[in-house]
């Protein structure tokens, strides 16, 4: 655990190399386990302001042993955040996968797949990059090509899979007016090139008659609900065609031994760290309500497991303090008013607007010690968390937090002329299976990170703590006071002093006996 860009990631990647290499063997499947990352990094990964390679999803890796040889291993995925596909900030990029295909395919490919000058999508938000970076990112483009080819993609998947991604930056350029004779919408004339572009998706030629309109509506109302549901579309399959990856790379990774015989296990978790922009929005709530977790979790092995032992055993102890994160975790999560409680609630109701939402929230957490509502003209509130406040803008909340796809487009996306995007939506073969395993990630977030700490719970943890050596993303230079705030409210000041004051070698009786 740790802030965006304190190195979880690379320390993760560095782990794996060690367990591998502990394991004295140069088998197949540690070489695979170790070439997956690449792939991984491609499509969940991006450049934000705090981080050039931030990962964008939160992954669990489960090592499965018998005796000290591998035997398997298995990849969850947590919370990709799909609206990335659609819009980021200043500074920031989309997934790198997109940058990699541009630098990487030929021109021929290039044509087949409808790409044209990459300043030209908006959802690329039309920067690239200098000759350098493009240099880079084509020997990325070659990296992902080698792990799919390992993984054991066919080349027709991997077609499809580049022609969907293709679609989906053309389908971003699609935009839409106001039919003059009736009233209704149409895609608009400048946008058709774009709309032909995309057809791979085969969806959008029948959109507009999916997105309802009531006759009241303004004919400017019924273009944003295109557009909303044009920018639902793309953050939908991106996120069908990660989950694929995903169960592709655990079919190759599976165990292959008797059922009967016992595994041991050892999972690392590599989830994001704590961020804290200049504009924070749902998914920001989201990672921060993840770290919150982790930290408690931490709180409660570290400090409150701990010094119960030593008062069972009847030691001499003097307690040690702590900052305890739990009342944030009860304005997070309490059930019925807890705030997600009432973001689900409002989520339910049609009328309901970010808003609304916000004048609940002010309502329900009003002298609240870690809730402070909005200043000013911008719509939001602010959490005061373990790592500091953050202020979160409302916008688009109720939006992110239903995260629906209307029942008739996805008729449409089964009945695709693509084999591959028609396969992720009707629940067969590969899909099915990774649906079986992930239908959590589906359902509201909560569900997916209580999930989640139920497996942390269930284990016997290590914790590997990553700190930030500066903001500016600059090597070889450490920044005291961006370390010690670090070291602060993740607790480990409090830590040193348990494990200095403590008993950190705990021989059984027997052992001891025996020395």
């Amino acid at each position: 655990s740790g802030e965006s860009g304190a190195g979880k990631t690379e320390s993760t990647k560095l782990l794996l190399q060690h367990i591998m290499n502990l394991c004295k063997g140069n088998s197949q499947l540690e070489q695979q386990i170790l070439q997956v990352n690449p792939l991984l990094e491609a499509f969940g990964n991006a450049q934000t302001v705090m981080n050039d390679n931030s990962s964008r999803f939160g992954k669990y890796i489960q090592l499965r042993f018998q005796k000290n040889t591998v035997r398997g291993a298995k990849l969850s995925e947590y919370l990709l955040e799909k609206s990335r596909v659609v819009q980021q900030d200043t500074g920031e990029r989309n997934f790198h996968i997109f940058y990699y295909m541009f630098a990487g395919l030929s021109s021929e490919e290039k044509e087949m797949y409808g790409l044209l000058d990459p300043s030209l999508y908006r959802y690329i938000s039309g920067r690239f990059g200098t000759q350098d970076v493009a240099q880079r990112w084509k020997q990325k483009y070659q990296e992902v090509c080698n792990a799919l080819d390992m993984v054991g993609f066919q080349d027709q998947e991997q077609v499809d899979m580049q022609a969907i991604l293709a679609g989906v930056l053309s389908l971003g350029n699609v935009t839409f007016e106001p039919e003059e004779r009736n009233g209704s919408v149409k895609v608009s004339e400048a946008s058709r090139g774009w709309l032909k572009a995309a057809a791979v998706i085969n969806v959008l030629r029948q959109l507009v008659c999916c997105v309802p309109c009531p006759p009241w509506s303004p004919s400017v109302s019924c273009c944003c609900l295109c557009a909303d549901a044009r920018d639902s579309i793309a953050k939908v399959a991106y996120g069908r065609v990660f989950g694929w990856i995903v169960c592709k790379i655990n079919e190759l990774l599976a165990e292959n031994v008797d059922p009967e015989v016992e595994l041991s296990e050892i999972g690392i978790l590599d989830i994001f760290g704590f961020e804290n922009f200049a504009v924070n929005r749902f998914e920001q709530l989201c990672i921060n309500l993840a770290n919150e977790q982790l930290q408690h979790f931490f709180n409660h092995h570290i400090f409150q497991m701990e010094q119960a032992a030593y008062k069972e055993e009847e030691l001499p102890w003097e307690t040690i303090t702590f900052n305890n994160n739990e009342p944030i975790l009860n304005l997070l999560l309490a059930k019925p008013l807890g705030l997600l409680s009432l973001l689900d609630e409002q989520s339910a109701f049609p009328q309901a607007t970010d808003k609304t939402l916000v004048d609940k929230l002010n309502s329900s957490f009003k002298g609240n010690l870690h809730f402070q509502p909005g200043r000013g003209r911008v719509l939001g509130f602010s959490i005061i968390h373990y790592a500091g406040k953050v202020q979160y803008t409302a916008g688009g909340f109720l939006e992110k937090n239903r995260d629906t796809l209307p029942a008739n487009v996805r008729g449409l996306f089964i009945n695709s002329i693509t084999p591959l995007l028609s396969l992720l939506f009707t629940g067969k073969s590969l899909f099915l299976l990774w649906l079986a395993g992930l239908l959590i990630f589906l359902c509201p977030r909560q569900h997916s990170l209580m999930m989640l700490m139920e497996r942390m719970y269930s284990a016997n943890p290590h914790f590997v703590r990553c700190i930030k050596p500066n903001s500016q993303k600059e090597p070889g230079v450490v920044d005291s006071q961006v370390v010690l705030l670090q070291l602060r409210y993740n607790g480990l000041l409090e830590t040193i002093r348990i494990r200095r004051d403590g008993f950190s070698w705990r021989p059984s009786f027997e052992e001891f006996a025996e020395r």
